[in-house]
């Protein structure tokens, strides 16, 4: 009896224990199995973009009462847009960025009148493909567009001087799609830091757009020989691209950004006859959202044609623009 006892309470432990066993084992598979579909759904989530959007808003005003000096009311308004949006994946990187500025005066001299200040378009887009891992050389594809917003007009006149109220007119000198500028670069690109860059493009095709009849023989648009007097609205190149850019940040506070692009035309006196545009952008960030910003352009071309009193046909010129802004910015980023 004693024996059957004994080897009962043997049996009842060891059920317990198997019970045990069996019941921790199933804790640990339910918490194995969440946790891996909880590491396998992170997994599944790479971020493989980087995006950001800045905006800026530039004001000033001058008002002026019983002013004994003189001078006139004047109102100035600056906006600007810088988008980012930036891809990478093992060898392969595509980055995009589309930079809007626009900005107008107002001065009580001129009632009626809207003098625009600064007027951009310029968007860039690249893809990227690197020769190996430790590489600083990439196959790249590159394409870029540039143009503006509105008409530009020079040489105001009042039509009817004597009246307060009267309105302008003036030269025109370029508007929406007149001139655009899109160009399609093949070649390779050398990234020595990360701060600096070279593309080199053997092959590259450009279109020149001005769909204004009246601009069209200002920017080298071909004469259209359908058509006496008129000028082609499309002027297509091919020839070989460098485009250089450096970009300097100090202490998150203060950058520097520079690009060089150099365009040769090869159906048009090659090496000799040449584009080329140097844009330069600072920004010091005074606060969390306020922003002192220097932007410079420079731009040769060899087809446009500068007119003024002197030259009243036109001349070859080196053009230069620069804009000082002091503005609210903010902006909107995520990061991997």
């Amino acid at each position: 009896m004693r024996k059957i006892i004994f080897t009962g309470v043997i049996l009842l432990a060891g059920l317990s224990l198997s019970a045990q066993n069996v019941q921790d084992a199933a804790s640990a598979a339910a918490a194995a199995i969440a946790n891996a579909g909880q590491v396998e759904q992170e997994a599944a989530k790479p971020n493989y973009w980087t995006n950001s959007i800045s905006i800026d808003l530039g004001f000033n005003q001058t008002g002026l009462f019983s002013w004994a000096a003189g001078g006139y009311n004047t109102l100035t308004l600056s906006t600007g847009l810088d988008a980012k949006a930036d891809y990478a994946k093992e060898l392969t990187s595509w980055t995009n960025r589309l930079q809007l500025n626009y900005g107008f005066l107002w001065s009580a001299d001129k009632k009626n009148l809207l003098q625009k200040s600064n007027d951009r378009i310029y968007l860039e887009s690249k893809l990227s493909f690197k020769t190996g891992v430790d590489s600083k050389w990439n196959y790249t594809a590159g394409l870029d567009f540039r143009s503006q917003f509105t008409d530009s007009y020079s040489d105001y006149v009042a039509v009817n001087p004597t009246d307060p109220m009267t309105d302008w007119t003036g030269t025109l000198k370029s508007g929406w799609l007149s001139p655009a500028y899109t160009n399609l670069a093949l070649g390779m690109e050398w990234n020595p830091a990360p701060w600096f860059n070279v593309m080199l493009s053997p092959v590259t095709g450009g279109l020149t757009v001005v769909t204004n009849p009246l601009l069209r023989q200002q920017y080298g648009m071909q004469p259209d020989k359908t058509t006496e007097g008129a000028f082609n609205s499309v002027l297509f190149q091919f020839g070989a691209q460098i485009k250089a850019n450096a970009k300097w940040v100090i202490n998150d506070k203060f950058n520097f950004e520079t690009q060089v692009v150099l365009f040769t035309d090869y159906l048009n006196k090659p090496f000799v006859s040449n584009r080329i545009n140097w844009d330069n952008k600072i920004e010091w960030q005074v606060s969390k959202i306020f922003k002192v910003g220097l932007n410079t352009w420079l731009i040769y071309d060899p087809l446009v044609l500068i007119k003024d009193s002197v030259h009243p046909d036109g001349i070859q010129k080196v053009q230069f623009k620069e804009f000082l802004a002091f503005s609210i910015s903010y902006t909107f980023s995520n990061k991997k």
